[in-house]
């Protein structure tokens, strides 16, 4: 029997789709890529923003034509459309057999069964239900990385985002559970973890009644096998000290933060629910650059959020110029049902949306592609990700690169490497976003 399963949305959202990959793969299930040789599709969705659920639900009306006279005998949604959007699916997709919430993944395969027994189902729980604890994982990113959820939920309650009402309050998962994840990580041969949730910077705080996250990626350093730990959605206000300090002295630890900010006018931050404001965005900056200054900053912004003045574009335009971050990424603002932004007056026409965020991206690119133009000459490790065909060339990212999100280090080299390997390479040149080397042969320097 094979199963079709389509990943839609954030990493959190592939950690989920590798879990329920790993329950279905225990029960003897196989799987295919071929969507015409698949008996059962799977699709994890999306709803985070509009083009998001745009696809969602394209992917599963383009599924459920196949089981039209095809092979395909049942179609299941499950994740964030089928959590947020359920009696809709049922009545306009009706080809979708089965449905499955955020928090009831540990029901697939009885999803499954059931679609396939012509029953059909729905498979709910409560939205603030512990964390799926399961560790084995089919990891699809390859092997050499891999995503490790610390968190579940947002107690955040930002007025654009719909997430609390589809992953509901904030669950850490515990640090024991965490350690044995990434020890079977490790044993499976990943090199490289990627820290998410939908707040990193928060891990502990209902378990613990406290921040932990330094205590846990102090833990996850000692694993044996690891060689990188990377971190993602850090919340600029929630980042400590000791947070900082962890970065900078535990080597296995990237010097690599992602900050989402969203906005530096204090007006838009104040209407978007964020808990900080500018000045506190700049004395956060100036911490971390001041401790590790090698750290790669990235972030992502709201362009036309409700009631943004061309005052606010402006000011939030002179903050990037300022700020110079290395990564940076700009989205309009998607009006979405449920939250309290979508009520607000004075919203901005698309095409002004559009406008501002090219702006600030054509500022931003003329920032990433002179900070490439400066490695050239820096001394890096690069872990391989894989290799140009029919070229003497390997695909690489550097510690100030996240897999999918930022650029690549093309290494020229006839040496023979396999992808998870980590070499030392000297920076050539630049292209746009990317970088250019060599394999670095001096031993009597270290390499960042």
């Amino acid at each position: 029997m094979n199963i079709l399963f389509v990943s839609l949305g954030c990493d959190k959202n592939l950690v989920d789709t590798e879990m329920m990959l790993g329950m279905l793969r225990d029960r003897g299930y196989s799987f295919t890529d071929d969507e015409t040789e698949a008996d059962v599709a799977v699709v994890n969705t999306c709803c985070f923003i509009g083009d998001a659920k745009e696809e969602s639900i394209n992917t599963l009306l383009e599924l459920g034509k196949l089981k039209q006279g095809g092979r395909l005998k049942c179609l299941i949604a499950a994740g964030c459309l089928a959590q947020r959007y359920r009696e809709e699916i049922r009545r306009e997709i009706p080809e979708v057999d089965a449905l499955v919430g955020t928090t009831a993944i540990e029901e697939i395969t009885a999803a499954v069964e059931e679609a396939l027994a012509g029953r059909g189902g729905e498979h709910y729980r409560d939205l603030n239900a512990a964390p799926c604890l399961r560790r084995g994982r089919v990891v699809t990113t390859g092997g050499h990385f891999a995503y490790l959820k610390i968190a579940e939920g947002c107690d955040k309650h930002c007025t654009y985002c719909i997430i609390p009402k589809v992953r509901g309050v904030y669950r850490s998962v515990p640090m024991e559970e965490l350690t044995a994840q990434a020890q079977m990580l490790a044993d499976g041969g990943v090199r490289e973890l990627i820290l998410v949730a939908q707040e990193t910077t928060l891990y502990g705080v209902d378990l613990y009644g406290e921040k932990r996250l330094p205590m846990l990626l102090k833990r996850l350093a000692a694993i044996e096998g690891i060689r990188w730990i990377r971190l993602l959605y850090c919340y600029p206000e929630e980042i400590t000290e000791e947070l900082i300090e962890t970065i900078a002295t535990e080597p296995k630890i990237c010097h690599y933060l992602d900050l989402p900010i969203q906005h530096a006018s204090d007006g838009v931050l104040w209407r978007m629910g964020r808990r900080t404001d500018q000045e506190k965005l700049r004395e956060c900056i100036k911490k971390l650059r001041e401790r590790i200054p090698d750290i790669c900053l990235r972030t992502t912004l709201i362009s036309g959020f409700p009631g943004e003045t061309q005052e606010d574009h402006e000011e939030l335009y002179r903050f990037v110029n300022e700020m110079e971050f290395d990564r940076l990424g700009v989205f309009p603002y998607s009006q979405e049902e449920d939250t309290a932004a979508a009520g607000m007056p004075d919203q901005i026409p698309e095409e002004q949306k559009c406008s501002r965020r090219d702006e600030l991206m054509e500022l931003q690119q003329a920032i990433a592609f002179e900070k490439a133009e400066e490695m050239i000459g820096r001394v890096l490790t690069v872990m391989v990700e894989g290799k140009v065909a029919d070229e003497d060339v390997y695909v690489a990212r550097t510690y100030r690169d996240a897999p999918n999100v930022d650029g690549y280090l093309f290494l020229n080299t006839t040496a023979a490497l396999m992808t998870g390997d980590f070499v030392k390479a000297v920076v050539t040149d630049s292209n746009e976003y990317d970088l250019i080397g060599e394999i670095y042969h001096e031993k009597n320097e270290s390499a960042e």
